[in-house]
């Protein structure tokens, strides 16, 4: 009598779920890429997943994964910005670093920064803050000055910016179409003490003048990160304009919402 075969059917196998990190071959263990995501949001934001895709050398996909983590996080946030191009279709979301994320890229520091600024107030009033704001430009302006060597305001503009970044600013100079005179934005993605200037704005007002004495023109403060924007953004003329002391920039206080420019 034939021996029945039993009916053997292959055992299910759940799919494997890949990491991101794996499918770019770009190992992630201790979260090096997701900063290196936040890091470029502050510094290009508003920027769409496909162009930090590009920059990164990752998948549009993979950077979505980082993107929606750094999202739930609330360390970033959806940008309300237009479509990428020109053609029809649902807009592009694009991202900016929220204010829980500038948090996080400026470390430990900011509370104790702050408390000592406060007992400065306490000690010697606000023309003490004052000094110290302005002593504190003053020395940038002293370390920046001499590596500004273009002759023109645009392209002292882009050196201060890159010198900016290497100073944690997350600085870049970007243009600005059909202005009266002729205009680029100095545009700073991060502040490293941005808690410190929501409460001491002499901060921002010294950092503006040392700013238009870098660049020999004039210069105007759109918007802060202080202020609840998304970016320190500076209008900077490329033609110079005369400084003078009754002339030198005062920092628009903005609120959140407000008009950044093209930033």
């Amino acid at each position: 009598m034939p021996t029945s075969t039993t009916d053997r059917r292959p055992a299910r196998v759940e799919p494997r779920v890949l990491d991101p990190r794996v499918l770019d071959g770009a190992p992630d263990v201790d979260g090096t890429t997701r900063r290196r995501v936040l890091e470029l949001v502050a510094g290009e934001g508003p920027v769409s997943a496909a162009e930090l895709a590009d920059r990164l050398g990752l998948t549009s996909a993979a950077v979505r994964r980082h993107l929606a983590c750094l999202e739930e996080d609330g360390t970033i946030a959806v940008h309300d910005g237009g479509p990428s191009s020109g053609r029809r279709g649902r807009p592009a979301r694009r991202y900016v670093v929220s204010a829980r994320g500038q948090s996080d890229l400026a470390g430990g520091y900011s509370e104790l920064a702050a408390q000592v600024m406060r007992h400065l107030r306490e000690t010697g009033g606000t023309e003490a803050v004052a000094r110290f704001a302005a002593e504190r430009y003053d020395a940038v302006v002293a370390r920046y000055a001499p590596r500004l060597t273009a002759e023109d305001p645009e392209g002292r503009a882009a050196q201060l910016a890159d010198l900016l970044s290497a100073d944690g600013y997350a600085a870049s100079v970007r243009p600005v179409t059909g202005p009266l005179l002729p205009t680029v934005q100095l545009c700073q993605g991060h502040c490293p003490v941005q808690h410190v200037a929501e409460e001491f704005g002499e901060l921002c007002e010294a950092e503006a003048r040392a700013f238009s004495e870098l660049l020999g023109t004039h210069v105007q403060r759109l918007a802060t990160i202080a202020g609840g924007a998304h970016a320190c953004v500076t209008n900077v003329p490329t033609v110079s304009t005369q400084v003078s002391p009754q002339n030198l920039p005062t920092p628009a206080h903005r609120t959140r919402g407000m008009q950044e420019g093209t930033r």
